[in-house]
């Protein structure tokens, strides 16, 4: 057994804005930063036209929220820089998560005003949080909900994310995990696949071909070297003469074959028939080239059998944020009474109290609402889901939620949700949330 300590995950606790540090100062002189909080994570929309949203995120958070802490390389920039004074960086200095979270499971839907997470804490603890959590839920959610909307027009048919060009490097990685939980079968993405365990995709791109003297020389080395049933890329040329050539080589075992660019429907219907005429039935075609949820919508009558999708699923198909707010909702007073507290400007009201989560089911489970209950947990009628679990108990991880494990839970977990979701849900169309949310109070 090596003797190595296993290294420690970097640090969070700076990928934060500067107001979250002031704060904690400013509370800290007033005497209030120790009051018992409990701050909610919610969106108070959707994207317009969207019917739900799928929460993602929620196992990188938690690994986060253990890692922040704030170490002598933080604290040196904090002191340097005159952030904050030195009692908030003596308290920074022992600064450990020891609260509650509970949430909405990674991979489940939600709609406006769902109670998506909440942090209950010292005002210190649960204040510190708030960009770091909002910059994961909000990016990662953002991803998922396209993801999800790209499965559902795909009907089956695998997709696969190729994303990482066009993003920034972390994120990438990020959005590869978002996809595969909302349904992808697989990332390009080499860190992605080492961190969390996704199965990684991949053979040639055109400057493949095109390093080679002639079209055959290139598909022949790849056939060679990685297998018969490697993908070719066939339209660096002329797509019918690379298809005849690829036959050629290996005949009846060709195993894909990828088009990436030009009128997708036509070009599959023309190569389908061409390796049908070939002997080539078993032979796949997938399809790249700006794909998103309506050009996959588009291409359900073609003879698609997989669709890469790049840039629109990294930018959340137009929507690169959820928008999701991270707002006090309740507070003990100075005598320990608990009060409900609530922003009440125009446009960006939220609504105080304490809340947990229900999916209302008719008695054939499909979903009716989604009900939220301020004070405690809705009545269960008998056919609903709850949709509060426990993240964290006391600055104690519960198993579970983080990891590659974690990974497969919420992609099975989104699969069982979506499907439980009115029929509605599977229109690309605009329209209103596919259920109604019912706030209930005590």
């Amino acid at each position: 057994m090596s003797d190595a300590t296993p290294a420690r995950r970097p640090s969070t606790a700076l990928f934060t804005d500067h107001y979250e540090l002031t704060m904690l100062q400013a509370a800290l002189h007033s005497g209030a930063a120790h009051r018992r909080s409990v701050f909610e994570v919610f969106a108070r929309r959707l994207p317009t036209g969207r019917r739900y949203g799928v929460v993602a995120g929620t196992g990188r958070l938690l690994d986060g929220i253990a890692d922040f802490r704030f170490g002598p390389e933080q604290l040196a920039f904090l002191e340097s820089t005159r952030v904050v004074n030195r009692q908030t960086l003596d308290y920074l200095a022992d600064y450990r998560f020891t609260g509650s979270v509970r949430g909405y499971a990674e991979g489940e839907m939600y709609f406006p005003n769902s109670p998506i997470l909440s942090v209950e804490g010292t005002f210190a603890e649960a204040c510190l949080l708030e960009t770091y959590l909002l910059s994961v839920l909000n990016y990662d959610s953002a991803i998922a909900s396209a993801a999800s909307r790209m499965t559902l027009a795909a009907d089956g048919r695998p997709c696969l994310e190729m994303g990482a060009r066009r993003i920034q490097e972390d994120a990438a990685v990020a959005a590869s995990r978002a996809a595969v939980i909302a349904g992808f079968s697989g990332t390009s993405n080499l860190e992605a696949g080492r961190r969390w365990g996704l199965t990684t995709i991949g053979t040639a791109a055109h400057s493949f071909t095109l390093l080679h003297d002639s079209e055959e020389e290139a598909f022949a080395a790849q056939l060679e070297s990685m297998g018969h049933d490697t993908t070719l890329l066939v339209d660096t040329y002329d797509v019918e003469a690379a298809v005849r050539t690829a036959v050629r080589l290996v005949g009846s075992e060709l195993g894909a074959v990828r088009l990436d660019s030009g009128d997708l429907a036509v070009q599959a219907r023309e190569v389908r028939d061409l390796l049908d005429s070939l002997g080539n039935r078993d032979t796949r075609i997938t399809v790249t080239s700006d794909l998103d949820e309506f050009a996959i919508a588009g291409l359900a009558a073609a003879p698609v059998d997989s669709y890469g999708v790049g840039t629109q699923l990294v930018i959340g198909s137009g929507v690169p944020t959820a928008s999701m707010v991270y707002k006090l909702v309740s507070r003990q007073g100075e005598d320990g009474r608990w009060v409900n507290v609530a922003k009440a400007s125009k446009d960006k009201i939220s609504v105080g109290g304490d809340k947990w989560g229900m999916r209302r089911r008719d008695e054939d489970g499909v979903a009716t609402a989604e009900v939220v209950r301020i004070g405690g947990r809705p009545e269960n009628d008998g056919d609903d889901r709850a949709l509060t679990c426990d993240f964290i108990i006391d600055g104690e991880l519960q198993d579970g939620w983080t990891g590659p494990a974690g990974v497969t839970r919420a992609a099975e977990h989104h699969a069982a949700a979506r499907a439980e979701l009115p029929r509605a849900v599977q229109s690309m169309s605009r329209g209103e949330p596919v259920i109604p949310t019912i706030v209930e109070t005590d």
